[in-house]
Protein backbone atom coordinates (compact mmCIF):
# COMPACT_ATOMS: atom_id res chain seq x y z
CA UNK A 1 0.00 0.00 0.00
CA UNK A 2 1.20 3.34 -1.01
CA UNK A 3 1.77 5.88 1.50
CA UNK A 4 -1.26 8.04 -0.62
CA UNK A 5 -3.69 5.12 -0.35
CA UNK A 6 -2.77 4.44 3.26
CA UNK A 7 -3.77 8.33 4.30
CA UNK A 8 -7.00 8.01 2.57
CA UNK A 9 -7.83 4.91 4.47
CA UNK A 10 -6.99 6.46 7.29
CA UNK A 11 -9.34 9.40 5.97
CA UNK A 12 -12.22 7.14 5.29
CA UNK A 13 -11.59 5.77 9.08
CA UNK A 14 -11.98 9.09 10.78
CA UNK A 15 -14.83 10.11 8.87
CA UNK A 16 -16.46 6.93 9.70
CA UNK A 17 -15.20 7.16 13.50
CA UNK A 18 -17.03 10.63 13.34
CA UNK A 19 -20.70 9.53 11.22
CA UNK A 20 -21.03 7.62 14.10
CA UNK A 21 -20.53 9.85 16.78
CA UNK A 22 -22.72 12.08 15.59
CA UNK A 23 -25.51 9.15 15.53
CA UNK A 24 -24.43 8.68 18.92
CA UNK A 25 -24.77 12.14 20.02
CA UNK A 26 -28.21 12.33 18.59
CA UNK A 27 -29.16 8.78 20.29
CA UNK A 28 -28.16 10.86 23.74
CA UNK A 29 -29.55 14.42 22.90
CA UNK A 30 -33.06 12.52 21.92
CA UNK A 31 -33.77 15.89 20.08
CA UNK A 32 -33.30 17.52 16.68
CA UNK A 33 -30.20 19.48 16.17
CA UNK A 34 -28.42 21.91 13.89
CA UNK A 35 -24.96 20.53 12.70
CA UNK A 36 -23.10 23.92 13.74
CA UNK A 37 -24.55 22.80 17.46
CA UNK A 38 -23.30 18.96 16.60
CA UNK A 39 -19.74 20.33 15.87
CA UNK A 40 -20.13 22.61 19.07
CA UNK A 41 -20.96 19.72 21.27
CA UNK A 42 -18.75 17.12 20.00
CA UNK A 43 -15.94 19.38 19.62
CA UNK A 44 -15.37 18.80 15.58
CA UNK A 45 -14.51 20.97 12.78
CA UNK A 46 -18.38 22.39 11.40
CA UNK A 47 -17.26 22.03 7.64
CA UNK A 48 -16.87 18.08 8.53
CA UNK A 49 -20.02 17.99 10.40
CA UNK A 50 -21.91 19.75 7.38
CA UNK A 51 -20.36 16.94 5.38
CA UNK A 52 -20.77 14.18 6.98
CA UNK A 53 -24.13 15.59 7.91
CA UNK A 54 -25.13 15.69 4.04
CA UNK A 55 -23.64 12.02 3.50
CA UNK A 56 -26.05 10.22 6.51
CA UNK A 57 -28.89 12.34 5.35
CA UNK A 58 -28.73 11.16 1.52
CA UNK A 59 -28.39 7.54 3.06
CA UNK A 60 -31.27 8.14 5.40
CA UNK A 61 -29.26 7.67 8.64
CA UNK A 62 -30.76 11.13 9.51
CA UNK A 63 -33.61 13.07 8.56
CA UNK A 64 -34.51 16.65 8.64
CA UNK A 65 -36.72 17.51 11.94
CA UNK A 66 -38.37 20.30 13.55
CA UNK A 67 -37.44 23.41 11.08
CA UNK A 68 -34.10 25.76 10.83
CA UNK A 69 -31.96 22.84 9.64
CA UNK A 70 -32.38 20.87 12.57
CA UNK A 71 -31.41 16.91 11.89
CA UNK A 72 -32.20 14.11 13.98
CA UNK A 73 -32.10 9.80 13.27
CA UNK A 74 -33.64 8.79 10.26
CA UNK A 75 -36.13 6.66 9.44
CA UNK A 76 -33.56 3.93 8.18
CA UNK A 77 -31.96 3.53 11.61
CA UNK A 78 -35.73 1.91 12.46
CA UNK A 79 -35.37 -0.83 9.43
CA UNK A 80 -31.95 -1.86 10.77
CA UNK A 81 -32.94 -1.75 14.52
CA UNK A 82 -35.37 -4.13 13.48
CA UNK A 83 -33.65 -6.74 11.38
CA UNK A 84 -31.03 -6.65 14.48
CA UNK A 85 -33.73 -7.73 16.81
CA UNK A 86 -35.31 -10.23 14.61
CA UNK A 87 -32.02 -11.55 14.94
CA UNK A 88 -30.82 -11.20 17.74
CA UNK A 89 -32.44 -14.13 20.20
CA UNK A 90 -31.28 -12.14 23.69
CA UNK A 91 -33.95 -9.08 22.65
CA UNK A 92 -36.74 -11.26 21.67
CA UNK A 93 -36.72 -13.70 24.65
CA UNK A 94 -36.17 -10.63 26.83
CA UNK A 95 -39.19 -9.16 25.04
CA UNK A 96 -41.63 -12.43 25.76
CA UNK A 97 -39.94 -12.69 29.49
CA UNK A 98 -41.00 -8.76 30.56
CA UNK A 99 -44.47 -9.26 29.27
CA UNK A 100 -44.48 -12.49 30.75
CA UNK A 101 -43.56 -10.63 34.42
CA UNK A 102 -45.38 -7.59 33.58
CA UNK A 103 -48.91 -9.57 33.79
CA UNK A 104 -47.60 -12.16 36.55
CA UNK A 105 -46.49 -9.42 38.90
CA UNK A 106 -48.36 -6.64 37.31
CA UNK A 107 -45.39 -4.10 38.17
CA UNK A 108 -43.13 -2.65 35.45
CA UNK A 109 -40.61 -5.15 33.82
CA UNK A 110 -37.22 -3.79 32.26
CA UNK A 111 -34.49 -5.54 30.72
CA UNK A 112 -31.12 -3.43 31.73
CA UNK A 113 -27.40 -3.31 29.85
CA UNK A 114 -23.90 -1.32 29.98
CA UNK A 115 -23.76 1.33 27.68
CA UNK A 116 -19.79 2.49 27.72
CA UNK A 117 -19.63 3.66 31.35
CA UNK A 118 -22.81 4.03 31.90
CA UNK A 119 -26.50 2.06 32.71
CA UNK A 120 -29.89 2.13 30.33
CA UNK A 121 -32.80 0.40 29.58
CA UNK A 122 -33.19 -1.03 27.01
CA UNK A 123 -36.93 -2.46 26.80
CA UNK A 124 -39.78 -2.29 29.39
CA UNK A 125 -43.14 -3.12 29.99
CA UNK A 126 -45.57 -1.17 32.12
CA UNK A 127 -47.69 -2.97 35.14
CA UNK A 128 -51.11 -3.11 35.52
CA UNK A 129 -51.81 -0.26 37.91
CA UNK A 130 -53.64 2.80 38.09
CA UNK A 131 -50.86 5.12 38.30
CA UNK A 132 -47.68 4.61 36.06
CA UNK A 133 -43.99 3.65 36.87
CA UNK A 134 -41.31 3.46 34.02
CA UNK A 135 -38.21 5.08 33.16
CA UNK A 136 -36.82 6.30 29.64
CA UNK A 137 -35.64 3.42 27.21
CA UNK A 138 -32.12 4.72 26.51
CA UNK A 139 -31.81 7.09 29.11
CA UNK A 140 -28.26 6.54 29.86
CA UNK A 141 -27.75 6.81 33.74
CA UNK A 142 -24.56 6.40 35.99
CA UNK A 143 -24.21 2.71 37.49
CA UNK A 144 -24.04 3.22 40.96
CA UNK A 145 -27.80 4.58 41.31
CA UNK A 146 -28.96 1.49 40.14
CA UNK A 147 -29.81 -2.29 41.21
CA UNK A 148 -28.46 -3.25 38.00
CA UNK A 149 -25.38 -1.35 38.08
CA UNK A 150 -24.35 -4.04 40.73
CA UNK A 151 -24.77 -7.38 38.44
CA UNK A 152 -23.88 -5.91 35.82
CA UNK A 153 -20.06 -4.90 36.28
CA UNK A 154 -19.75 -7.95 38.62
CA UNK A 155 -17.35 -9.54 36.25
CA UNK A 156 -14.96 -6.82 36.18
CA UNK A 157 -11.67 -6.44 38.91
CA UNK A 158 -12.38 -3.81 41.47
CA UNK A 159 -9.86 -1.77 39.43
CA UNK A 160 -11.55 -2.30 36.03
CA UNK A 161 -14.90 -0.94 37.84
CA UNK A 162 -13.03 1.91 39.65
CA UNK A 163 -11.64 2.48 35.85
CA UNK A 164 -14.68 2.43 34.21
CA UNK A 165 -16.87 4.84 36.32
CA UNK A 166 -16.39 8.55 36.65
CA UNK A 167 -15.62 9.50 40.43
CA UNK A 168 -18.75 11.84 40.19
CA UNK A 169 -21.16 9.05 39.71
CA UNK A 170 -20.73 8.17 42.94
CA UNK A 171 -22.66 10.94 44.01
CA UNK A 172 -26.24 9.81 44.45
CA UNK A 173 -28.75 12.35 43.30
CA UNK A 174 -29.86 12.97 46.95
CA UNK A 175 -25.86 14.48 46.93
CA UNK A 176 -25.12 11.74 48.93
CA UNK A 177 -21.23 10.29 47.73
CA UNK A 178 -21.51 6.22 48.05
CA UNK A 179 -18.15 4.83 48.72
CA UNK A 180 -16.11 3.53 46.03
CA UNK A 181 -15.46 0.28 48.46
CA UNK A 182 -19.00 0.12 49.77
CA UNK A 183 -20.04 -0.13 45.97
CA UNK A 184 -17.74 -2.69 45.15
CA UNK A 185 -18.81 -4.11 48.07
CA UNK A 186 -22.18 -4.77 47.67
CA UNK A 187 -21.25 -5.74 43.65
CA UNK A 188 -19.32 -8.97 45.05
CA UNK A 189 -22.26 -9.21 47.51
CA UNK A 190 -24.93 -9.51 44.78
CA UNK A 191 -23.00 -11.88 42.63
CA UNK A 192 -22.68 -14.30 45.13
CA UNK A 193 -26.52 -14.10 45.83
CA UNK A 194 -27.57 -13.92 42.22
CA UNK A 195 -29.60 -10.82 42.84
CA UNK A 196 -29.69 -6.79 44.01
CA UNK A 197 -32.55 -5.57 45.74
CA UNK A 198 -32.55 -2.02 47.13
CA UNK A 199 -34.89 1.50 47.20
CA UNK A 200 -34.07 2.81 44.12
CA UNK A 201 -31.94 6.01 44.49
CA UNK A 202 -33.37 7.59 41.26
CA UNK A 203 -37.28 7.74 42.05
CA UNK A 204 -37.85 7.87 46.05
CA UNK A 205 -41.02 6.10 46.24
CA UNK A 206 -39.85 2.69 44.29
CA UNK A 207 -38.22 -0.67 44.86
CA UNK A 208 -35.87 -1.99 42.53
CA UNK A 209 -35.29 -5.60 42.20
CA UNK A 210 -32.58 -7.07 39.74
CA UNK A 211 -31.36 -10.42 38.71
CA UNK A 212 -28.56 -11.22 35.69
CA UNK A 213 -29.09 -12.67 32.36
CA UNK A 214 -25.64 -15.25 32.16
CA UNK A 215 -23.91 -15.53 28.50
CA UNK A 216 -21.73 -18.97 28.07
CA UNK A 217 -19.13 -17.87 29.80
CA UNK A 218 -20.96 -16.51 33.12
CA UNK A 219 -20.73 -12.99 32.31
CA UNK A 220 -23.59 -10.74 33.03
CA UNK A 221 -24.59 -9.30 29.75
CA UNK A 222 -27.97 -8.08 30.67
CA UNK A 223 -30.45 -7.93 33.86
CA UNK A 224 -34.11 -8.42 34.34
CA UNK A 225 -35.78 -6.20 36.71
CA UNK A 226 -39.03 -4.85 38.53
CA UNK A 227 -39.41 -1.36 39.68
CA UNK A 228 -42.42 -1.59 42.42
CA UNK A 229 -44.24 0.91 44.66
CA UNK A 230 -41.74 0.76 48.03
CA UNK A 231 -44.14 -1.03 50.25
CA UNK A 232 -45.49 -3.37 47.90
CA UNK A 233 -42.15 -4.47 46.51
CA UNK A 234 -41.10 -5.05 50.01
CA UNK A 235 -44.31 -7.03 50.95
CA UNK A 236 -43.64 -8.97 47.92
CA UNK A 237 -39.94 -9.30 47.26
CA UNK A 238 -39.75 -13.27 47.96
CA UNK A 239 -42.27 -13.65 45.30
CA UNK A 240 -41.08 -10.77 42.97
CA UNK A 241 -36.83 -12.62 43.37
CA UNK A 242 -38.49 -16.10 42.39
CA UNK A 243 -40.41 -14.49 39.58
CA UNK A 244 -37.17 -12.71 38.00
CA UNK A 245 -34.86 -15.59 38.81
CA UNK A 246 -36.57 -17.87 36.92
CA UNK A 247 -37.26 -15.83 33.86
CA UNK A 248 -33.67 -14.81 33.74
CA UNK A 249 -32.20 -18.63 33.79
CA UNK A 250 -34.32 -19.58 31.11
CA UNK A 251 -33.02 -16.93 28.77
CA UNK A 252 -29.40 -17.60 30.70
CA UNK A 253 -29.52 -21.16 29.88
CA UNK A 254 -30.96 -20.72 26.03
CA UNK A 255 -27.48 -18.59 25.98
CA UNK A 256 -25.41 -21.43 26.59
CA UNK A 257 -25.09 -20.88 30.33
CA UNK A 258 -24.31 -23.33 32.67
CA UNK A 259 -26.27 -22.47 36.47
CA UNK A 260 -24.70 -25.77 38.01
CA UNK A 261 -20.93 -24.73 36.69
CA UNK A 262 -21.33 -21.65 38.22
CA UNK A 263 -22.39 -22.41 41.47
CA UNK A 264 -19.66 -24.87 42.05
CA UNK A 265 -17.06 -22.02 40.85
CA UNK A 266 -18.65 -19.69 43.29
CA UNK A 267 -18.36 -22.08 46.12
CA UNK A 268 -14.71 -22.11 45.91
CA UNK A 269 -14.09 -18.30 45.81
Amino acid sequence: MTEASGDTVARRTRGLDRAFEILEFLRVKRRPMRPNEIAAEIGAPRSSIYELVNLLLNHGMLDYQGGDGRVFLGRRLYFLGTAYAEQFDLMRECDRMLVHLAEETRETAQMCLLEGNKYTVAMMREGIRPFRISSNVGELVSIPWTASGRLLVSNLSDQEILGLIPPEDFVLPNGRRLEPADFIAQVRQAARDGYFTFNSEVENFTHCLAVPIYQADGACIATLCLVAPREDGLRNRAAYLDSLLNAAQEISEKLGFNSLSRRASTSRV
